[in-house]
């Protein structure tokens, strides 16, 4: 670098800054305002929000660990009992989603461990293919053919109607 630097050009910031004098008696009407807004607003509604976390710190509830209590299914709703079917039809679709993430979950088992087997999955596999197998075949026998606009006497009448059909074909294998 040159000795000869330009001054002019690159000055040189001062080494206090100084502080203003303040020339009048009124106070500022910022801090003002922030101190109003501190005690009338913020300060009750901190105390307000303090004193919840503090009772509800006393009676933790931890929501996964619930417990709710299974509906009568429909076939053991009475007739004209709107208010029980509906909630066997909320019970049924409820029962339905979580069937549909169990089959999900085992099949993202079965896709990791082929993944993580290669060309071995046939042989190290095999439980987690049969356990595909099994959960797909249940799924299917108590939702296949509903359609998406399936609902829960629909399932029903097909349950009763398979039921119905083994107990023809254990007949018929009997005689």
């Amino acid at each position: 670098m040159p000795e000869d630097r330009d001054w002019e050009a690159y000055k040189v910031p001062p080494t206090r800054t100084p502080v203003s004098e303040r020339i009048t008696s009124v106070p500022n009407p910022v801090t003002v305002l922030q101190t109003v807004f501190n005690y009338v607003i913020d300060a009750p509604v901190t105390f307000v929000r303090e004193w919840i976390e503090r009772q509800q710190a006393k009676n933790k509830f931890y929501y996964y660990h619930q417990k709710f209590r299974r509906v009568p299914d429909l076939s053991e709703c009475l007739e004209g009992d709107y208010l029980c079917f509906f909630e066997a039809e909320a019970q049924w679709r409820r029962d339905r989603m979580v069937d549909q993430e169990i089959v999900e979950i085992v099949r993202e088992r079965l896709g990791a461990c082929k993944q993580r087997e290669g060309p071995n999955q046939f042989q190290n596999c095999a439980k987690e293919m049969e356990q595909l197998v099994q959960v797909t075949k249940a799924y299917q026998d108590r939702y296949g053919d509903l359609g998406v606009h399936g609902n829960a006497r629909s399932c029903l009448m097909k349950q009763k109607h398979r039921m119905m059909e083994e107990r023809k074909a254990q007949a018929n294998a009997s005689q």
